[in-house]
Order: C-alpha cells, then structure tokens, then sequence
C-alpha cells in the first residue's frame, strides 16, 4: 500500500495557509494544521475528517516543540513543514508594542518552529521546510520597520540552514517563499499594486514546493521588483 506523505501546515486558520491545506488535501497528502482559532481548524476538518489532524495553539505562547511532536504523532510521521504564520503592522509611530508582537512572532517562534522541524528533519535524513518569508525582507521599511527587518532576518536564517543542510549531505530542503502583496489580512495600507488572489498565490507555492526550489517569489513578476530593490542604492532608496 502506497504511504501518504504528510505536511503540516503552521498557520492555516486564513490566508495562504488555509488555501494551501485545501491544496494539500485535494493531493492525497494527509494534513495537520495549527492555528489559534479553534472554530477555522473545526470548519476546515469538516470538510475532510480522515485527512485533516488539528492542533490548536498560539505560536507566541505555547510550547511549539510540544506542540509540534504531538501532531507529528497523530499523522505518523513528517515529510513537509510549512510555516505560513506571520503579522506585521504599518507603525510610523514606532509603538513599541507592535514591534515587539512582530518579533515575538516572526523572529522567536519562528526560530523555535524551523529549529525543532530541522532536527527532527536531520535525524529521520529527510524532509522539507517551507517558511512564507516577504520581498518585505530585502530592504529596510520606514513604515514597518520591525516586519521588513523579521522577514530579513527570516531570509537569512533559511540560507544559513541551507548551508547547514548541504554541508550535512542529508536530504533536507530549505524553500523560501518570498510573497509579494497577496489579498488576506496582512495586506495593508492605500493604493496597494499587483496585489494578487491568494488561490493563485497558493497554487504558485505548491509548485515551488514540489519543485524544491531554494526560493520562490509570488507571484512570480515580483522577481522583477525583487532584483530592482536589490540594486537600488542607499542613497535613492531612503527617499522612496
């Protein structure tokens, strides 16, 4: 009897998360999800009891490894680990508040989540981890600094694990998925451009995923916007 991979998903109650567990299951994968609102996993489980696992947690204030271990006992197993969680919130004002939920959750869980699932990765000697990280990461932000700054530090670590992965000549894969704007909750602000449907943004993901490609942008014209930001220098960039 053919074996059917497992995924969790971090992050499924809304967004990409969501559409991407939808994805996941319509492929015969068995899916856990997480999220904080109990109500959102219930609904998605609903729709197919025998594939979806649910385990309701907030990343910022449970124990993820626990959490994590827990899931990955009720699927049997682990093949792919998708971090789809983030916030971020336009802050001119520097509320240090806001700073520090976006740290909590994008720099210290995330770094809590993405170490747990490497090891458990580098003992079994397989595996994949995919994290939505932001072509935010690639520069500075004078109106979300704190977010911009997470995602840069989130693209950075992932190389770092990429290295460490190729260096241990295992079979782990490091996708960063650099979204450009997507139409959830997370887009914010006026006059928002080439801000795309988050069923297409979803399904440009699966394929990099299955391609295990080392970086992916979504969609896929904000590669251009991507090398622009790269090369643009200091000078002009902090007039923008």
């Amino acid at each position: 009897m053919h074996m059917k991979k497992k995924v969790i998903i971090v992050g499924a109650t809304s967004g990409i998360g969501n559409e991407l567990a939808k994805i996941y299951e319509n492929t015969n994968w068995l899916v856990g999800i997480t999220g904080r609102r109990i109500k959102k996993l219930k609904e998605l489980k609903a729709t197919n009891p025998s594939r979806f696992y649910i385990k309701n947690f907030d990343c910022t204030s449970d124990n993820n490894s626990e959490k994590l271990k827990e899931l990955v006992d009720e699927l049997g197993g682990l093949d792919l680990l998708i971090l789809s969680s983030g916030t971020g919130e336009l802050n001119p004002d520097l509320n240090y508040k806001l700073e520090k939920a976006t740290i909590d959750l994008n720099v210290s869980a995330f770094t809590e989540i993405i170490d747990w699932t490497y090891n458990y990765f580098d003992k079994q000697g397989v595996g994949q981890i995919t994290a939505i990280s932001s072509v935010g990461g690639l520069r500075g932000s004078g109106i979300a600094p704190s977010y911009n700054a997470s995602k840069a530090y989130q693209i950075n670590y992932l190389e770092g694990l990429r290295q460490k992965a190729k260096q241990s000549k295992k079979l782990i894969y490091i996708t960063d998925i650099r979204p450009g704007l997507v139409d959830t909750d997370m887009a914010k602000g006026d006059g928002l451009f080439w801000i795309a449907p988050k069923e297409k943004v979803a399904k440009q993901i699966y394929f990099i995923i299955q391609k295990k490609k080392e970086i992916g942008y979504v969609t896929k014209r904000w590669k251009l916007i991507a090398l622009l930001l790269k090369i643009i220098p200091s000078w002009i960039y902090k007039r923008m």
